[in-house]
């Protein structure tokens, strides 16, 4: 799983969330900080409404809460999700030197990313690309 501040980054830079069963997400600040939470039709559930996407608890009982709003949480995207996002813009993924490296390439150039994880690998990726077509 990638960090926070990793996560708040992608999102800054403009990932956009759409929840799913199996998504991991954090609630920032207040008394829940620090604790994840996964999107399951069980437990947790997206319900789209004409103000926007809230997600509900389900049967918490042991929780002061209902529902969270989509934009009052953080989304901690999984590797999957990740190479997903870089889409054709992704090359490869490689062990050196006791680091993942992601290569990428696009129109604009191409890149090398290293982290001590694949997920992180990968969201350094999708930052770089994504702040880069902020640029442009």
């Amino acid at each position: 799983m990638i960090s926070p501040d990793l996560a708040r980054a992608l999102a800054a830079s403009g990932l956009r969330w759409t929840p799913r069963s199996g998504d991991v997400f954090m609630i920032p600040g207040g008394e829940l900080d620090g604790e994840t939470f996964v999107v399951s039709e069980l437990t947790i559930e997206p319900r789209e409404y004409l103000s926007g996407t809230i997600l509900a608890f389900n049967g918490t009982t042991e929780w002061a809460l209902d529902s969270a709003a989509v934009e009052d949480t953080l989304w901690l995207p999984r590797e999957d999700q990740l190479r997903e996002a870089l889409d054709h813009q992704f090359i490869s993924l490689e062990r050196d030197a006791g680091e993942y490296l992601v290569r990428t390439a696009s129109a604009l150039g191409s890149g090398s990313y290293r982290a001590p994880s694949a997920p992180d690998a990968y969201a350094e990726a999708l930052l770089a690309l994504l702040r880069r077509n902020e640029t442009t």
